[in-house]
């Protein structure tokens, strides 16, 4: 599995006297297993891109290739591509209707026409990767448990589809830090047990030094900047300009060197941070 984004433009209300341009000649790729996170502030283009990507908005200009199918083209039949492509919309639990938690995650895997066996089989494991208790909450309604279950079993239900790309958007936002952690935590038992291609959006920057394989930086309907977590993050004055920080354990140690401790490096996550304290004061001892 693979896509890619040519030159993607979207204007909303064409002609009208409030157009506005939200995605600007935006390009680039995802490959398979790859972990792409995309940031930038509010109104950045962000939605609107990841919204792209499974046809649920047309684009006014480019493409979008998914292993070697434009979707943007004429005759494409969405719902094969959306069997492909989940994506988890922010606060996902406000989408759960069923009665109980066991038919929420079938709706989907039900409506691709799998055997009742297939089903089951499917519901179980995604529960279970969402880190859910099967048995004790199989037969539960999905209105009577946590914010935070209620998320997973959200997102549980698209994970029993077997997408093999993973959209989530903001998938943390409203969340207490425990199932902030949490949440993310069930992001990388997904990504590690399916080997699909996951692109999460979000502004916090740690998650996205600590996770993302690729970053992705919207400005004002732009692809701003894009490459590695570590090249993006050195990029500090640039970030600062589009009206973003650094990750917290990069900004600890740029005051850490502006204090004339001797670090080098990015420092994009605590480990990073702990390691490198431990070397310090390790040499200091010697």
């Amino acid at each position: 599995m693979s896509i890619q984004v040519n030159n993607l433009t979207h204007i909303y209300s064409p002609g009208l006297p409030h157009e506005s341009v939200a995605l600007d000649d935006v390009t680039f790729s995802a490959e398979d297993g790859e972990f792409i996170g995309i940031i930038g502030h509010t109104g950045s283009g962000k939605s609107t891109l990841v919204q792209h990507l499974n046809g649920l908005l047309k684009p006014t200009s480019g493409s979008i290739i998914v292993s070697g199918t434009d979707i943007t083209g004429p005759g494409v039949v969405m719902r094969e591509i959306r069997k492909k492509i989940g994506l988890v919309f922010q606060y996902p639990e406000y989408q759960l209707f069923e009665e109980t938690v066991e038919k929420d995650v079938a709706f989907g895997p039900r409506n691709l026409g799998l055997s009742e066996e297939e089903i089951e089989e499917r519901v179980r494991e995604a529960i279970g990767l969402v880190g859910l208790d099967y048995e004790a909450v199989r037969e539960r309604s999905p209105f009577d448990l946590s914010g935070g279950q209620k998320r997973r079993v959200a997102i549980a239900g698209v994970i029993a589809m077997k997408p093999e790309v993973l959209i989530l958007d903001e998938p943390t936002a409203g969340l207490d830090p425990k199932a902030h952690r949490d949440v993310l935590e069930m992001i990388e038992k997904i990504h590690a047990h399916e080997e699909n291609i996951i692109i999460l959006v979000s502004h916090n920057m740690n998650d996205i030094a600590r996770l993302a394989d690729k970053v992705l930086v919207m400005d004002r309907g732009k692809l701003a900047m894009q490459g590695t977590p570590e090249e993006v993050f050195a990029e500090e004055e640039r970030l600062e300009a589009i009206g973003l920080a650094l990750p917290q354990p990069a900004q600890l140690m740029k005051m850490a060197r502006e204090k004339g401790l001797a670090f080098e490096g990015s420092f994009l996550t605590l480990d990073a941070v702990e390691e490198a304290l431990y070397n310090y004061l390790k040499k200091d001892q010697i």
